[in-house]
């Protein structure tokens, strides 16, 4: 039987998300996009440290030279942390100034594909962005009020990203010159399983997804059929990532915003699911 503990134990996140593992750091990271913070947890000493940003982050991702690439309310920007420094690159949707980032994640070719969304989630003025080594970005899709992922399938045919405001999880084919074509509905869930939100493959093709409003954490076959269900003591549970030399360490995010605060809303968990995770990618610019 699955158990959870929660790790971070004096940081409470009105909006945990983005979760990271870091292998060059030994280290997980994630986000409070409405602290706003950056979140650090050292797996060798448990170690947290917090760093306080100016606007909204919505994910973080590891360049391949050091330092990181995040998605923020005003657009991708690199960061570093010693000494920490924020450097703007661009913003892709000018034309939406309500718009943020909000769920993040590298492929295998160095590419980061990112969702933004109307930061009141009124609007359905989100999109799929693709962010290359060389600095450019493109939409490849559009229309989203709340975008969550992206995942990809460990045979790298499959790119899974949810709109959280529909409840459906949609997947799209991948080609090999990076588009996507053909997107589907591929899991839908019902209002008693909450939302869709951050996701995940495992070592053996399976796909974690958090659920918003659901409480837990659930696996599904990459048929789309559903294997297991992990509960979790926090209502609003937002992403996951594997952690650790064998990636055999899960740890998943938590949101406390919009509650009447529970004792472990916020929180981040690490949960011994008995199963091994894929490598985290970096950013090839």
């Amino acid at each position: 039987m699955a158990e959870w503990t929660i790790v971070a134990r004096d940081v409470r996140d009105q909006l945990g998300e983005g979760a990271l593992w870091s292998e060059r750091d030994n280290a997980v990271y994630w986000v409070d996009i409405l602290g706003p913070a950056l979140n650090r947890l050292e797996l060798s000493t448990g170690a947290v440290t917090r760093w306080p940003m100016s606007e909204p982050l919505g994910w973080v991702v590891e360049r391949i030279g050091g330092g990181f690439i995040g998605g923020f309310k005003s657009g991708f920007a690199e960061i570093d942390l010693a000494p920490f420094a924020i450097r703007p690159i661009g913003d892709p949707e000018p034309e939406f100034p309500g718009n943020r980032m909000n769920d993040g994640k590298a492929d295998a070719h160095g590419c980061i594909w990112c969702g933004t969304m109307d930061m009141a989630e009124e609007q359905d003025s989100g999109s799929l962005y693709r962010f290359d080594p060389d600095r450019r970005w493109t939409r490849l899709d559009s229309g989203y009020r709340v975008p969550n992922g992206p995942a990809f399938s460990d045979c790298g045919r499959w790119l899974y990203h949810a709109d959280t405001g529909r409840r459906v999880i949609y997947r799209f084919a991948r080609s090999k010159d990076g588009a996507i074509v053909d997107r589907q509905p591929f899991i839908h869930f019902a209002e008693a399983d909450g939302c869709p939100d951050g996701m995940t493959v495992d070592a053996e093709g399976h796909l974690w997804v958090a659920h918003w409003g659901g409480g837990r954490i659930s696996r599904f076959t990459p048929d789309g059929a559903l294997g297991r269900s992990i509960a979790l003591p926090a209502r609003q549970v937002t992403n996951i990532t594997f952690a650790g030399a064998d990636l055999d360490r899960m740890f998943v995010t938590s949101a406390a915003t919009g509650l009447t605060e529970g004792p472990h809303d916020g929180a981040l968990f690490e949960v011994d699911c008995g199963i091994r995770g894929l490598p985290t990618h970096y950013f090839g610019g």
